[in-house]
């Protein structure tokens, strides 16, 4: 019998449960905080490339940074403080969550291709297989989940 813990099990003969890669980083809204945790998720897939042997192609390499991209600037512009990046992946898919100050849940708006600005849940709603907004005792919580690979 195989116990699944939430994680992906390695054939080694036997089987090993193992936790998905987890790592988080906490930003003030700087000027450049955007662009460091593009930097941060970027490192965070060499990782798990490294340490899951994830087989990432460049349009779910891409895929992830822009949804990292557009939540941070979400929380970056609405939030009026500090932010936290969280990301967990496996080999299968990369879990991205941003927690901002603010108890606002984001909106989407209906596509429009004609109104300037405003499209970045659109886009991640486009480029995640899954999406949830939740509000916690500071704030919210805005998560999406990306897919690695096609779905079997």
């Amino acid at each position: 019998m195989t116990d699944h813990l939430d994680g992906a099990v390695i054939p080694t003969g036997f089987d090993v449960p193992v936790e998905p890669l987890r790592r988080a980083a906490h930003y003030t809204g700087e000027p450049g905080s955007i662009a460091d945790a593009r930097r941060f998720a970027a490192l965070f897939m060499e990782q798990l490339t490294t340490e899951w042997c994830a087989e990432i192609d460049r349009q779910a390499h891409d895929e992830v940074l822009l949804v990292v991209s557009e939540l941070v600037t979400n929380a970056d512009r609405h939030s009026g403080g500090p932010y936290i990046l969280e990301l967990e992946g496996t080999s299968a898919s990369v879990l991205v969550a941003v927690c901002d100050s603010s108890a606002v849940l984001p909106r989407r708006f209906p596509r429009d291709p004609q109104r300037i600005g405003r499209h970045g849940l659109e886009i991640v709603h486009a480029l995640a297989a899954e999406i949830a907004v939740e509000r916690v005792p500071v704030g919210k919580r805005v998560t999406a989940a990306v897919r690695l690979a096609p779905p079997a």
